[in-house]
């Protein structure tokens, strides 16, 4: 038999070692949080109490949240939608998981987590009745991969809540650009893209949705309010100089129902 590994292409290997990068990245960010906030961890189960309290309320216009109702959130992260959502029966998944038990705890005792990837989740099909995903795919080794594995373990007729930071195509090709030359060797990093593996469009991630067995019951983004604050804010840096013609860290957000 040949080694563990041995027919993964150069491609594939890359585009572990970048996920990997985004990963180690999240997770020093994550050290440097806990350790600032170390006395307003309170303040955080509150303030995530109230937005995921919000979210379910968008949740249950489908359909009511039952107490038999199993619930998961992919990429549950440090404090993630399920840790507030006060359901007996949701379950948050994170590949940093075992870290953030230990870096958040009062937060992350209020809801199981399990420490896995969203490429490949640990569950059967048509598992859960409602799978929420929260700005997260954008750290993920393959980002479309986890789009599928949400649909996949979400029952007929169960509750799909998703969402994901968009952005001008400028920032889709930068990042290509950036992970290319970091995978033939060139090793300078640029924050924005080392910290994600994609800068998705909206236009990309809506049509990913509309290929999928799900009707959808809400779509929506922040696109043109953020292109007008953007654009109105005053060049401090190049930073602001780039967002002014090329809008960045819109929000979008969809809910659906599985068919």
């Amino acid at each position: 038999m040949g080694s563990p590994g041995e027919n993964v292409s150069w491609t594939e290997r890359k585009t572990d070692e970048r996920g990997r990068r985004a990963l180690e990245r999240q997770l020093d960010y994550q050290q440097d949080k806990s350790n600032a906030l170390a006395d307003a961890e309170d303040e955080m189960v509150r303030t995530n109490f109230v937005r995921s309290q919000q979210v379910r309320q968008k949740i249950e216009r489908v359909r009511p949240l039952r107490e038999e109702d199993r619930v998961l959130e992919v990429g549950s992260g440090a404090h993630g939608l399920v840790f507030g959502l006060a359901h007996a029966r949701g379950v948050g998944l994170d590949p940093l998981a075992v870290d953030y038990r230990k870096l958040f705890p009062k937060i992350q005792r209020t809801a199981p987590t399990i420490a896995a990837i969203g490429e490949e989740l640990p569950f059967a099909d048509a598992s859960f009745d409602v799978v929420m995903s929260d700005n997260v795919i954008d750290h993920a080794a393959r980002p479309l991969a986890v789009v599928d594995e949400l649909v996949r373990v979400l029952k007929p007729g169960g509750t799909l809540y998703f969402t994901v930071n968009v952005h001008h195509r400028f920032y889709d090709i930068a990042s290509r650009a950036h992970g290319a030359w970091n995978a033939v060797g060139l090793k300078f990093e640029l924050s924005a893209f080392a910290d994600h593996t994609v800068h998705l469009t909206e236009s990309q991630i809506s049509e990913v949705f509309h290929r999928q067995p799900v009707n959808i019951v809400s779509e929506a983004s922040t696109v043109d309010e953020t292109r007008r604050l953007q654009a109105s804010a005053p060049a401090r840096n190049a930073d602001t100089v780039l967002k002014k013609i090329f809008f960045k860290n819109a929000l979008y957000e969809l809910v659906a129902v599985r068919r």
